[in-house]
């Protein structure tokens, strides 16, 4: 597969397919990761005395009046400021006016075309890949790059799309992201997988594809419960996810040493911060009751098991972590793994995400940009964005 060292970049037009989907509230970038990690790339466009032409999406576009709050401005201006360059930002996604902006960049500068899925409104036309969007976008530069790991599992306009038209090769970031998912094909063991979050159906095809190289599963999250119920406990007003019994208690029976479930949590009676919370033993919970968390005791374990570990996988986080009362056993094992140097390759999305409000997404082993293109990958699945460019 091609990567962006392997193409000539002077004085040409390079169009870079950027992840700058990030988290933006009353117009100001929450978290700035993605961007960062963008920069490797466009430096290096930049010190070749390329002409830059960045593309993005930010969030889903439905309706005109999600423009307002997804608009790519924002951007620029971070991009401007970690740059410490101008850069030139069109507030629309084709035309003469972007044509013409395009046509004037001189070696160096950069370009921030508008919100790729602002082409949504009307037919979907990125998400669906559009040819002829596709083609348009290819024809406003003469050598792609996607740097854009957050969207590589998705056929769209912006990524297949010019692909298919125009002379490509991945940038630094995806080839970080792919190079390290690779040393998931042989980890080095003991090999530990923390699973989490809210649903089973989200996981299963990385359980299926790993439990076999894996040493351990560790099951946190909402998605606990289910395997919890499947195993005949009462669960109470926990989430559930019911399509999902049977595949839990076929893969219990099946690995029964390997697959490793809470033995306590942390229960309330209402979705908030401010209600009442206890700790209970997973045989006690009461059916106006819903486990946000994992106990201490579960913590204790998990860490008995992961004080061995050479590799650790980890998608998806163990309670509620937006609520500040059940963050607790995502921060305190995360922060387990770093004080001991465990190789721990977090798999994109809300643990990334629970990290960086830790602190500690820069001190772990890697910390990936891409949630459903990292399950995806663990799933053994093809991806159309890098598929396209090999």
């Amino acid at each position: 597969m091609k990567t962006i060292t392997d193409l000539e970049l002077e004085n040409k037009k390079v169009l870079i397919r950027c992840d700058f989907n990030v988290p933006i509230k009353n117009g100001k970038i929450i978290d700035d990761t993605r961007i960062k990690e963008s920069l490797k790339t466009i430096n290096y466009c930049i010190e070749k005395n390329a002409k830059i032409i960045l593309l993005s999406h930010l969030g889903r576009v439905k309706t005109e009046s999600d423009k307002k709050d997804k608009t790519l401005k924002p951007i620029a201006k971070k991009l401007e400021k970690l740059l410490n360059k101008e850069i030139k930002f069109i507030p629309e996604t084709r035309g003469k006016k972007l044509e013409d902006a395009v046509d004037s960049l001189k070696n160096g500068e950069l370009l921030l075309i508008e919100n790729t899925r602002f082409e949504d409104i009307n037919g979907k036309k990125e998400s669906s890949n559009d040819k002829e969007l596709g083609k348009y976008w290819a024809s406003l530069g003469d050598i792609f790059i996607n740097d854009a790991f957050g969207t590589i599992h998705r056929k769209h306009a912006s990524n297949v799309g010019i692909a298919s038209n125009k002379d490509s090769a991945v940038g630094f970031l995806v080839e970080k992201e792919l190079n390290v998912l690779s040393e998931l094909k042989c980890p080095t063991k003991p090999f530990i997988i923390i699973l989490g979050g809210s649903k089973v159906s989200d996981k299963i095809g990385v359980i299926k594809n790993l439990v076999k190289k894996a040493d351990r599963i560790l099951i946190g999250g909402g998605m606990a419960f289910t395997f919890l119920q499947s195993e005949g406990y009462n669960i109470g007003s926990s989430i559930l996810d019911q399509d999902s019994l049977d595949f839990c208690r076929d893969i219990l029976n099946k690995y029964p040493e390997k697959i490793l479930l809470p033995v306590d949590v942390n229960v309330t009676t209402e979705f908030s911060n401010s209600t009442k919370n206890e700790v209970k033993d997973i045989t006690e919970i009461a059916d106006n009751e819903m486990g946000l968390d994992i106990g201490p005791n579960t913590i204790t374990l998990y860490e008995n098991y992961l004080k061995d570990a050479k590799t650790v996988l980890w998608n998806g986080p163990l309670g509620v972590y937006e609520l500040n009362k059940y963050k607790k056993s995502t921060d305190e094992i995360l922060k387990f793994l770093v004080d001991n140097n465990i190789k721990t390759i977090l798999g994109g999305g809300d643990i990334v995400a629970a990290a960086s409000n830790a602190k500690l997404n820069d001190k772990v082993y890697h910390a990936s940009t891409g949630g459903g293109a990292t399950l995806e990958y663990l799933e053994g699945k093809k991806l159309p964005g890098v598929e396209v460019i090999k």
